[in-house]
């Protein structure tokens, strides 16, 4: 893959589960809530957990729900993207199925 326009697809198919994405929103929604917490307190040491939260949930999600491995390990700055897509367009009504 040389885009993230050909990754997308790819990245869908591996979130197919409805349970997967869910797991990944609420991964992601902590991974905001954390960020803006540390920043209006200014107690950075909450950003370590970032990461944690984060991948804690999604792996969950593909390593017991979607048994499959994580495109994190393969294309780490387009998971990363992907994520955040997935979870704005889920904020936005789309892609809960």
């Amino acid at each position: 893959m040389k885009s993230f326009a050909e990754f997308w697809p790819f990245y869908l198919q591996e979130h197919s589960h409805p349970l997967n994405r869910r797991l990944h929103f609420v991964g992601t929604f902590l991974v905001h809530a954390v960020l803006i917490a540390a920043v209006l307190t200014q107690q950075w040491v909450w950003l370590w957990t970032l990461p944690v939260i984060g991948y804690g949930f999604a792996w969950v999600g593909h390593f017991i729900i979607e048994k499959n491995r994580p495109a994190t390990f393969k294309h780490p700055l387009w998971s990363l993207r992907g994520d955040f897509k997935m979870f704005y367009q889920m904020c936005a009504g789309k892609l809960w199925n």
